[in-house]
Order: C-alpha cells, then structure tokens, then sequence
C-alpha cells in the first residue's frame, strides 16, 4: 500500500453538527473537509478570521454546497472560549461531533495565555476542557462523539503537578508534553464521567503520528521567527516517503476515532506504521502517562478549580 491510498471510509453524516477546532489550516482543516464531504454541518472555531475565511473558500471550492461556518475562538483566553459557549447554547442546536484538534507547540520561551497560564497548558488543555464544559448540554443532547487530538509527546515526560505553569523553571517540550498528557487524561475521564452519569457521550483519544503540519514552523505569535531544524527534517522525510507521515494521512486517525461506528469510548487511535509515525489509522496500545485514573481525576479537579467551572453534575 502507498501512501497515496491511505484512507478510511467516513460515514454518512447528514443532518449531523460537528464543532472542529483549529480547522483554519493544516490537520484541522483536512477534518472540516472530510466531515463536510460527509454531509455534515461544520462549525469551524478560528482565532484569525482572514485564515478561518481563506479555509472556508477551500472547503468550499473543493464541495460545492458544504453547510460550513466561522465563529470566533481564542482557545488561549477563557472569556472567548465562553462567549463561543453562550453563542452555540443560543443557537440551540445539538452538538454530534467535537474534535478538540487545536493545539500550540513548544515557543522558544515562556508564554501565557490571557488569563495567566503557560501557554501550552492553557491552549491545548485548559481551554479545550473549558470548551467541553460550556457545550455540555448541546453535547449531551446530541449524544456526542468527542474526539481529542494529543500526540506521541503524550508518551514523554509528565504532568509537572507542583508547577503546572512552569513558573521556576521552562522546558517548552516537557511543556508541551504536559499538556497533551493533560489533555488525554481529561478526554479519558470524560468517557468515565459521562458513562456513571448517563450523560450519552463518547470520548476518545487520537494522535496523527508525525507530519509536517504548521506545528514546528515559524510562528512569530509564539515567538519562532523561522522554522524549525525539526520541521525541516520532517518535511524532508515526508517528501521522500521515509517513515513519517503527510497531512493528509495525519488527519485519518481523528477522523476515524470521530466518526467509525467501530471506534468507541476511552478507545486511543492513531497511526499504524514503524514507530506509529505514519502510516494507516488503528486503535493503540494507551499510553502509559495515561492510564491513572486517580490522575485523570486530579486533573480534571484541578482543571475545575483554574477555569472556574463547576457544572459537571
């Protein structure tokens, strides 16, 4: 098999609403497009407008009639996360499918979001934990897949729990991999929580191995002026077909575990080759860092008592 035929098949999605974060370029939006094609209504949560409204042209151009709309969200800042709360609980639309896929990767040096926290904590984690408390009831209603996208620095280093906010010391990779583990955690106990609950929804995990996606490129809001060594090498390898994946089949493992009838709850997914860099999407072995429930727990306080949301009963 090359990689050109990589693919799954995504079922038919019509008349379901799914919320895709960080869809405005990249894996992102490789999934908006994917659910779109399937019939979906896609909502496409985006920080830069001009970005999100190029990437809607795109869907757009590529699927002729794809229902896809723009809202506003800086995942970096709990009072936009909110508003993009209250603005879907107006709309009053159940949520089927929510891909927590946004994410920042490892800044040269220390930053915070709006509110305080090292920014990869409060990007990928917090606010995405955040996110999924404001739309609790749209996700029950809809008895939601939600699916989060960690990544193979899940498999590295760990929680920094008597300095979440890397305040004495920063290392942006151990960050960075604090974050995803956190992020994991949470979805897990999610599929817990909403199980003992019967609350109707489904959470799981996804990693897309390694592409060269914009994670690792310059990025003068997060301080990285030119691309990293580490992305070049990526793409360099990408190119010739060597180990590692594309964008393309990067997107496959979140899309499996959003929308397969055969993907189900607590489930970790990602790709199947040397290393599971790249290769065809499959369920995994969970990673260690995520396996502690009492962990799972005391994230998922601790992440309360941060956000300032309580409303999980």
């Amino acid at each position: 098999m090359t990689r050109q035929d990589i693919d799954i098949t995504v079922p038919d999605l019509t008349g379901r609403r799914a919320v895709v974060t960080g869809a405005s370029d990249g894996i992102g939006l490789g999934i908006a497009t994917r659910l779109a094609a399937a019939g979906a209504e896609v909502v496409m949560p985006v920080r830069n407008p001009r970005k999100g409204e190029g990437a809607v042209a795109r869907i757009r151009e590529r699927i002729p009639g794809a229902d896809v709309s723009l809202r506003a969200l800086d995942l970096s800042s709990l009072a936009s996360v909110a508003e993009l709360g209250r603005s879907l609980l107006e709309e009053d639309r159940p949520v089927h499918l929510l891909v927590n896929n946004a994410g920042v990767m490892t800044p040269p040096d220390r930053q915070t979001t709006a509110d305080g926290f090292e920014l990869q904590f409060g990007t990928n984690h917090l606010g995405h934990f955040a996110l999924v408390n404001h739309l609790l009831p749209l996700l029950r209603a809809g008895r939601a897949r939600v699916t989060s996208q960690i990544s193979i620095a899940a498999n590295r280093h760990a929680i920094h729990w008597d300095d979440l906010n890397w305040e004495r010391s920063y290392n942006g990779m151990r960050a960075y991999s604090q974050s995803k583990i956190a992020l994991g955690l949470f979805g897990l106990e999610l599929d817990r929580r909403s199980k003992a609950a019967g609350w109707g929804i489904t959470s799981n995990l996804a990693h897309p191995g390694v592409a060269p996606t914009s994670l690792l490129a310059a990025r003068p809001e997060v301080g990285r002026a030119q691309d990293t060594l580490g992305v070049r090498l990526i793409r360099a390898l990408s190119a010739r077909g060597i180990v590692v994946g594309t964008v393309r089949t990067a997107q496959l493992p979140a899309l499996h575990a959003a929308t397969s009838p055969g993907a189900v709850g607590g489930g970790f997914y990602g790709p199947s080759g040397p290393g599971h860099l790249g290769g065809p999407p499959a369920e995994q072995k969970l990673y260690g860092r995520l396996r502690g429930t009492e962990d799972a727990r005391r994230i998922w306080e601790i992440s309360e008592e941060l956000v300032g949301v309580h409303s999980w009963a």
